[in-house]
């Protein structure tokens, strides 16, 4: 099954819209800039829009900015498989080659977040430098989700995902307005505008879009204990050797900070803490100027420090 009709989520602005294929599917980006490839990497329940302002940061600052739907999301195919994050991962390294380019600094938030991490451990030599915010590392977030019973109860929209269609359902009634709350009661003190979450309320209703962004979420948990789960997540031991700056908001109700740190475990190169104080689960869109600065500082830096 590929897109319905997505001409609301290729949204007006000076960056440009295109299709690409990978990994068997064709995917749908803004880019904007020349320079250094950064890919940018949305989480859920958002997509490609999610990064406007850093697409333009980026570019300003000698970059080429992509941000790309992610599989299922906004103006990419719906494909009835292939929602595990092993072959999510491959989305995003096959896009990296499809824009011809050797490798790319990947940017991912919350699910893209869990993307990322894990394309930097499949493909090491297609991720430059690596950039996760509000999303644990895979291992991590495994072990708070079992063993911590306070993250567990934050993530409880996750375990509600295990059920089958009423979460779709629940997604897309009263014009998606569940989305709308989603996004508010997970961000801090500074709210999203009205239009802003119309905007993401309108790219769920795109027909089939609630049902793949819940897929993933139900792979994560179903297959804990199944063979493939296993193999993944002992796949997820390999080190990540990539430069890391990992980025989260103090406020997040959904992944708390004791969870997502101690990552660095898992990282052997120049691993960066940040923790934003005062903002919630969308650092980027919270105080989108403190978070392209500090992003764009540490690409920059031609020797990130521990």
């Amino acid at each position: 099954m590929t897109v319905a009709d997505s001409t609301g989520v290729r949204l007006d602005g000076p960056w440009t819209h295109r299709d690409v294929a990978a990994n068997g599917a064709r995917f749908h980006i803004a880019e904007i800039g020349d320079g250094p490839l950064v890919l940018l990497l949305h989480g859920f329940p958002q997509f490609w829009w999610a990064w406007r302002r850093q697409l333009t940061a980026l570019a300003d600052a000698g970059f080429r900015a992509v941000a790309m739907d992610l599989r299922g999301v906004g103006g990419s195919d719906r494909t009835p498989r292939g929602y595990d994050p092993g072959n999510l991962a491959l989305d995003v390294t096959g896009v990296i080659r499809s824009l011809g380019e050797p490798d790319a600094a990947l940017v991912g938030h919350d699910l893209g977040g869990y993307l990322a991490w894990t394309a930097a451990v499949m493909r090491p030599k297609l991720v430059r430098r690596l950039a996760v915010c509000s999303m644990p590392h895979p291992r991590r977030w495994r072990s708070a989700m079992l063993a911590d019973f306070r993250q567990t109860a934050d993530s409880s929209y996750i375990w509600g995902f295990q059920r089958p269609w009423l979460p779709e359902r629940q997604l897309v009634a009263d014009d998606a307005a569940l989305v709308g709350r989603l996004i508010r009661e997970w961000s801090g003190p500074r709210l999203p505008d009205d239009e802003a979450v119309e905007t993401y309320q309108r790219a769920m209703r795109i027909p089939s879009t609630a049902h793949c962004s819940i897929e993933p979420y139900r792979w994560l948990v179903r297959s804990m204990a199944r063979p493939d789960g296993v193999q993944f997540y002992r796949r997820m031991k390999r080190p990540v050797r990539v430069p890391t700056l990992h980025l989260h908001g103090s406020l997040d109700p959904v992944l708390r900070t004791r969870s997502a740190a101690g990552s660095g475990e898992y990282v052997e190169a120049p691993y960066r803490w940040r923790l934003f104080d005062g903002l919630g689960h969308f650092p980027h869109e919270e105080d989108p100027v403190a978070f392209s600065t500090e992003l764009i500082n540490w690409l920059k830096d031609p020797e990130p420090d521990r």
